[in-house]
């Protein structure tokens, strides 16, 4: 069902109210906080079932919905993608090993609006390669997060990542990107992680989108499995992402799935 608030640029991307903001902060918010506590969970032997549990538990304290419980059938809480898995990793019985990483994806809807971001975590020791991959993701999405304010382009976010990330002799995944959201889970742009800059749609104050890098430590082709909803990379190199779910202000992005306990990197 469509927002029915705030006008529509000629690319169909909706334009939002001032008073918009608070509410994707208070969903970022709380997807952001079950983000911080789930990671103290993460360790060798625990399953992905088991991380999924604690978060579905979660959001119905709150008071909140999980956006993803029934969304094209899917029935879980969270994605849980572990190592060469891209995105959109299937909670299940698999025991986490040691030096295994993993990106957990948290949707959540707070009074009607969506709070929408993922984060990588390790379970026991990190391996150094791992740990160069999670903070060249990491440093991307950022660096695309800078990019973003009005005048500029999805085109100057998507180079801004690209272009450090192929500096660093890694690459970006082309096949899944970011997307609109607010009173809906996903709605125009797409917010690709790769382009040239000066080219897309241009950014105005009021739009309301993820970024959310997949970087592969090998190359950038994918395949879904056979379930219809887990990727991975096609060569077994290992994966990581980061996402946050940002509004355009009149002087850059307000991020709304900022850490509360400024944690987001797995050893902070």
């Amino acid at each position: 069902m469509d927002d029915p608030r705030g006008r529509l640029t000629k690319d169909g991307i909706r334009i939002h109210e001032a008073a918009d903001f608070a509410g994707m902060h208070a969903a970022g918010r709380l997807a952001a906080e079950i983000l911080d506590e789930v990671g103290a969970l993460v360790e060798p032997g625990v399953t992905t079932e088991a991380l999924d549990a604690y978060i579905e538990q979660r959001v119905a304290v709150a008071g909140a919905k999980s956006a993803t419980i029934g969304y094209r059938g899917y029935q879980h809480a969270s994605c849980i993608s572990v190592n060469h898995v891209v995105c959109h990793g299937i909670p299940g019985p698999k025991v986490l090993k040691d030096g295994d990483i993993l990106n957990i994806d948290v949707t959540v809807i707070v009074d009607g609006w969506y709070g929408d971001t993922s984060r990588m975590y390790v379970a026991g020791a990190l391996p150094r390669k791992a740990e160069r991959l999670i903070q060249v993701t990491h440093d991307a999405l950022m660096l695309g997060t800078e990019a973003v304010r009005p005048g500029n382009t999805f085109g100057d976010i998507g180079h801004a990542i690209q272009s450090y990330v192929e500096a660093q002799r890694m690459s970006v995944v082309r096949d899944f990107c970011g997307h609109g959201l607010g009173r809906v889970f996903h709605a125009p742009p797409n917010v690709l992680h790769y382009g040239r800059p000066g080219t897309g749609p241009k950014l105005e104050e009021g739009m309301f989108f993820t970024i959310e890098p997949m970087v592969n430590l090998g190359r950038p082709e994918t395949k879904v499995l056979a379930d219809d909803w887990t990727a991975v990379t096609r060569d077994k190199s290992l994966s990581a992402q980061f996402e946050h779910s940002v509004g355009v202000t009149a002087d850059g992005a307000d991020i709304f799935t900022l850490s509360p306990a400024g944690r987001f990197w797995p050893t902070r």
